[in-house]
C-alpha cells in the first residue's frame, strides 16, 4: 500500500494546490465585481429576464469560488497534520474528511486545478482502491455536504437569484421590484440553498466580491466573530464637592484669626519686661 506513495510530491502539490485556489478565488471575485454593472444596466433598462440569467452566472462563481475555500482550508488543514499521513498505516478520523473531500473534487475542478488529480493518486497509493472509490461516490457520506452542493450542477434556487437582483440594484441605486410569486418561495427553503449575503470581503482583501457574496465554510468559516460588549451608559456629570483638608485636633481658628492683632501686644510686653529687668540690674544694692 505504502509503495507508490510519494510524500514529498503530495506536499509539494498541497502547497501548489493552496496558491492556485487563492489566484482563482481573486480572478472569479475581481470578475463577478465587474458584472455587477452590467446587471444594473439590465434592471435600468427594464431587461429583467436578461439580468435574472447574468446573475445566475454570478451566483455559479460565488458557488465556485466558496467551493475553492473550503477546498484550501482542507488542503492547509493535511500540511498541518502532514505526519499523520507519513508515520500512519491508516487514515486518521481527524483527516478523513479532509482526504475524502480532495478526492470526490478532483475530478471535478481538474481543469482549474490540474494539482488535485496528483494529490488525489498519491492518496489512492497510500490508502488503497477501495477506500478511494468510495470516496469518489461518496458511499461513506464523509465528503463535506456544502462542497458538494457547491460544486454540484444544478440551477440556484429562484429566490437566490431574486435576493441578488435586489441587493444589485440597491447598490447602483437603481429602482426594481422582486417577483412576488417567487420571494414567498424564500419561506420553504433549506439551509444549505443559500449563500452567505453579507460579510464577505471584497476583491482586495481576495474573497468573494461584495454585495451577496457567498461566506466560506468547513473549517476556518467566512466572516462573523465575536461582537463588542454593549458599553455602560455614560452617567451624568455631578459636581463633586472639594475636599476640605484635615486640620490636627489642636488646631484653633480663633487663634489663627486674632494673631495678627496679638502681635503688637506682644512686642509691648516684652519690651516692658526688657525694661524692668534693666532697671533692675541697674539698682545699686543699699547697705
Amino acid at each position: 500500500m505504502f509503495k507508490g506513495t510519494s510524500f514529498a510530491k503530495l506536499k509539494s502539490n498541497l502547497k501548489l494546490s493552496i496558491s492556485r485556489f487563492k489566484l482563482l478565488e481573486k480572478k472569479k471575485t475581481e470578475q463577478a465585481t465587474k458584472a455587477r454593472k452590467d446587471i444594473a444596466d439590465y434592471i435600468s433598462g427594464g431587461k429583467d429576464d436578461r439580468a435574472r440569467i447574468r446573475v445566475e452566472h454570478i451566483i455559479r462563481e460565488d458557488y465556485i469560488v466558496e467551493a475553492y475555500e473550503m477546498l484550501e482550508m482542507y488542503c492547509d488543514l493535511l500540511l498541518a497534520r502532514f505526519g499523520l499521513i507519513e508515520k500512519m498505516k491508516e487514515l486518521d478520523p481527524g483527516i478523513e474528511e479532509a482526504v475524502a473531500t480532495l478526492i470526490w473534487a478532483a475530478p471535478r475542478i481538474y481543469s482549474d486545478v490540474p494539482e488535485m488529480k496528483v494529490i488525489a493518486d498519491q492518496f489512492l497509493h497510500k490508502y488503497g482502491k477501495e477506500f478511494f472509490e468510495k470516496c469518489r461516490d461518496n458511499v461513506n457520506a464523509n465528503v463535506n455536504d456544502k462542497v458538494r452542493h457547491r460544486l454540484s450542477i444544478g440551477p440556484p434556487p429562484k429566490v437566490l437569484i431574486e435576493q441578488y437582483m435586489m441587493e444589485i440594484a440597491k447598490n447602483f441605486k437603481v429602482p426594481f421590484e422582486p417577483d412576488p410569486s417567487i420571494m414567498l418561495e424564500a419561506n420553504g427553503m433549506v439551509a444549505h440553498d443559500l449563500i452567505d449575503l453579507g460579510n464577505r470581503p471584497g476583491p482586495s482583501g481576495g474573497g468573494a466580491s461584495g454585495g451577496y457574496g457567498g461566506g466560506s465554510g468547513g473549517y476556518g468559516g467566512g466572516g462573523g466573530g465575536m461582537a463588542f460588549p454593549p458599553m455602560p451608559a455614560q452617567q451624568p456629570h455631578m459636581h463633586q464637592p472639594p475636599v476640605m483638608e484635615e486640620k490636627p485636633p489642636w488646631y484653633n481658628p480663633n487663634a489663627e484669626a486674632a494673631a495678627p492683632e496679638s502681635k503688637p501686644v506682644v512686642v509691648l510686653q516684652n519690651q516692658s519686661i526688657l525694661k524692668h529687668c534693666m532697671l533692675i540690674r541697674n539698682r545699686r544694692p543699699t547697705d
